[in-house]
């Protein structure tokens, strides 16, 4: 079991687990949609678990270990959308609700927009009827299996937008076919990649990954520093804000934007070394180690801005996590 379930599993009940090791048993495994609402009445966590009743186990037997697509409504849009993408880990069941059960993630990480279903023509075939319209029951499932032409399909389109500014390469003047100063060889890991490599293989890549994170940060936070509010952009318009995860990868961290925060660089140094944090309502905790006054670098009612969207902003989870592992209080 990997460092990020056991970091999961805060719970010492004692977990009824379902995993790859025993799929002969399950049948074949299959990608699939997940259906999620925010605010509903099921205990979500998307990035991290998916909480469901027992009418949909068998379906969601046959994810485990392959990937689903996150569906569903989202504030101010109307009609659902294809939002995310995750991998399946194993199954518990629920130690509240003996007829639900929790199933929990990896390697998940959000669209660069939301999908709308029927955008394109739609791409679950079964959505629709041979009219057109939506096919009523089949939208009201929340979990449904897809073909592998169709869940590529879905990932393609929401992970291909290419970065506004993408990552810079530095070289020495005299090798660029430019005047030396602030232009830079924009180089971005995400172009073509999807036709270099099978689709599941290009998604648990680490350089796709940061590079998409960095953009969903960089573009939520409107390339500005939470902590300090400084928006550096250099001559070829490229930010100087950083992407810092909240619980670091190494640490069990993901690619969710909601384990992220737009960070200038020192600001940056400081959170990833525990020199500063953030309560849950977002107020910046400046650590006692600190053997200097910082206030002139963070903003002045100490209050890191955040995106007005409640489901983009940092997760409380994550932020517990870095206040009892990382702050130096």
């Amino acid at each position: 079991m990997t460092a990020y379930n056991l970091w999961l599993q805060s719970s010492q009940h004692q977990s009824i687990l379902i995993t790859i090791e025993n799929r002969t048993k399950l049948g074949r495994m299959s990608q699939a949609v997940f259906h999620h609402k925010p605010n509903s009445i099921y205990d979500d966590d998307p990035a991290r678990k998916y909480h469901f009743p027992k009418s949909y186990l068998s379906r969601v037997r046959k994810t485990l270990n392959d990937w689903i697509v996150y569906y569903g409504p989202i504030e101010g849009k109307k009609g659902r959308f294809y939002s995310a993408v995750a991998r399946t880990s194993h199954i518990e069941v629920d130690p509240e609700k003996s007829d639900h059960y929790y199933v929990f993630l990896t390697d998940y990480i959000d669209f660069d927009r939301p999908l709308h279903y029927a955008e394109n023509g739609g791409y679950e075939k079964k959505l629709f009827k041979e009219n057109g319209l939506p096919n009523g029951g089949y939208t009201q499932q929340s979990v449904r299996h897809l073909d592998v032409s169709e869940f590529r399909e879905i990932v393609e389109a929401g992970l291909s937008e290419e970065d506004e500014w993408p990552t810079r390469t530095d070289t020495r003047p005299e090798d660029r076919h430019e005047p030396p100063g602030l232009g830079e060889v924009g180089q971005s890991p995400i172009s073509g990649m999807f036709v270099e490599r099978p689709i599941m293989q290009q998604i648990i890549d680490r350089p796709f990954r940061e590079a998409k994170f960095r953009q969903h940060i960089r573009r939520l936070y409107d390339r500005t520093c939470a902590f300090s509010s400084l928006r550096l952009i250099n001559g070829k318009g490229r930010p100087e804000v950083e992407a810092a995860h909240i619980v670091p990868v190494e640490s069990g961290g993901n690619d969710s934007v909601q384990n992220g925060i737009a960070l200038a660089g020192t600001v940056h140094w400081m959170f990833d070394r525990g020199l500063l944090s953030l309560t849950d309502d977002f107020q910046i905790l400046a650590s006692r180690h600190l053997n200097y006054d910082i206030s002139h670098l963070l903003n002045a009612d100490m209050k890191a801005t955040v995106p007005e969207d409640k489901s983009k902003r940092p997760h409380p989870a994550y932020l517990s996590w870095h206040r009892s592992e990382r702050f130096k209080g």
